[in-house]
């Protein structure tokens, strides 16, 4: 059974949400779904017959994967589940058990709501956080390029990005200095005296360089330089006035603080001379540092799962009105997925009548402006009833407007009513 507002309503869901996050998966975990569980995405679409979407969402708090799924097997659910935990953690080289024993899983309704939280910063470590908004529309970009969306999925996204825009421009959670890399240079200020006298080195050039950037220069550093593994520093440098640093070894040896935030590098305890002091920061997923780093005499080593376990939680607590945003926006869109069938057979019946009369009315030699004024007709005569199906939906009253299309235009809607689904429950990882 689903809810909207409290009531009950009998209506099949069919997304999906699997997730593992800084609450309940190790980073180790983590790193590793964030390399194989998007290549896996594809093979599940063009491979498992019910799954016909899927996005994921990759950081380096969180994997998400949300699915669109047809009617399974029989089974239910569980089938679909239990497809994509295989083919995650064989992408991913987890063991199966391992990988769902570190899994939620949302249904329908709330998988919605999930996603909207996590698009709104609510669900990540520093909430309200700048960064995660643009993660998912990014998420949505990738299935677009590799052809695994669906337009399920398009409205799920999509209402997600509005339902982010929407909490942050009418509650206190805004994204505005509340980051990951903030809250790591927070953390690191502690060893850091001066940030105006630090040399800075970024190890990377892409987005999240740019914000870790913008973010030490707020702390007061003026001596920032940049190594790129991939030989992009020189225009990022150039863009940003930055030092450039062709060779990775001789840019340390000068740095009081590196800070790697990139894809493609590794760092190694050789690159550090032994009594030297300089501070690691590794923002890196998969990790860009070599946890050996952190045994160099002089090299203190923050990395993503230091910071994680000391995160100020409480100095980031939502606000209740943007819970209640997001709350009510799953519930917008769940009404509308459950009004959709309904309002669909509606306006064929509609546009059926209005065919086989736009048919004898050009038979009797109509003009086109006939056509259009009775085509306007129409739309206009679907706006009320499609208005009302909706308000029957949020307040949990979608019965009766089934009842009615039956009693009043003979109309029975495909898959009413369909099978249930308890939209709140969360897969039992240990069945």
């Amino acid at each position: 059974m689903g809810t909207v507002q409290g009531h009950t309503v009998n209506i099949r869901l069919v997304l999906l949400c699997l997730t593992a996050n800084h609450r309940n998966a190790s980073l180790d975990i983590l790193e590793r779904l964030s390399l194989g569980a998007p290549r896996a995405a594809r093979a599940l679409v063009d491979d498992e017959i019910f799954i016909t979407g899927a996005v994921v969402l990759a950081t380096c708090n969180r994997f998400e994967a949300y699915l669109d799924v047809d009617e399974p097997l029989t089974g239910g659910d569980a089938v679909a589940v239990e497809s994509v935990v295989e083919a995650m953690a064989a992408a991913s080289d987890i063991d199966t058990d391992h990988l769902r024993a570190s899994l939620a899983v949302h249904h329908g309704s709330d998988a919605a709501h999930h996603l909207f939280a996590v698009t709104s910063g609510l669900e990540s470590i520093v909430v309200g956080e700048d960064e995660i908004s643009g993660q998912v529309r990014r998420a949505l970009d990738d299935a677009r390029i590799a052809g695994t969306t669906s337009g399920e999925l398009e409205r799920l996204f999509q209402k997600a990005t509005h339902t982010s825009r929407g909490v942050r421009n009418t509650t206190n959670i805004k994204g505005k200095h509340r980051s990951l890399v903030r809250l790591a240079l927070e953390l690191a200020s502690s060893r850091v005296s001066e940030w105006a006298q630090a040399r800075v080195l970024i190890v990377g050039t892409g987005k999240y360089a740019s914000v870790t950037v913008d973010a030490v220069r707020a702390r007061g550093a003026v001596d920032i330089g940049v190594f790129s593994p991939s030989g992009r520093a020189a225009s990022f440098a150039t863009r940003r006035a930055l030092k450039v640093y062709d060779d990775f070894a001789q840019a340390a040896s000068a740095a009081d603080v590196i800070i790697t935030c990139t894809t493609d590098a590794v760092v190694h305890a050789e690159a550090f001379v032994p009594g030297r002091r300089v501070l690691v920061i590794d923002l890196g997923l998969p990790r860009n540092v070599d946890p050996a780093v952190g045994a160099v005499e002089g090299v203190e080593l923050l990395d993503l799962e230091t910071i994680r376990l000391h995160a100020p939680l409480e100095q980031f607590r939502a606000h209740d009105d943007a819970r209640a945003l997001v709350g009510d926006a799953a519930n917008e869109f769940t009404a509308d997925r459950i009004a959709g069938p309904a309002i669909t057979a509606l306006r064929g019946e509609v546009m059926g009548v209005l065919e086989s009369e736009l048919a004898r009315a050009r038979a009797r030699g109509a003009s086109d402006d006939v056509e259009r004024a009775l085509r306007h007709f129409a739309g206009v005569l679907m706006h009320a009833p499609s208005v009302r199906i909706r308000e029957r939906a949020v307040d949990g009253r979608i019965d009766e407007v089934l009842t009615a299309l039956e009693t009043l235009h003979g109309i029975d809607v495909p898959g009413q009513p369909p099978l249930a689904v308890d939209e709140r429950a969360e897969w039992d990882a240990s069945a």
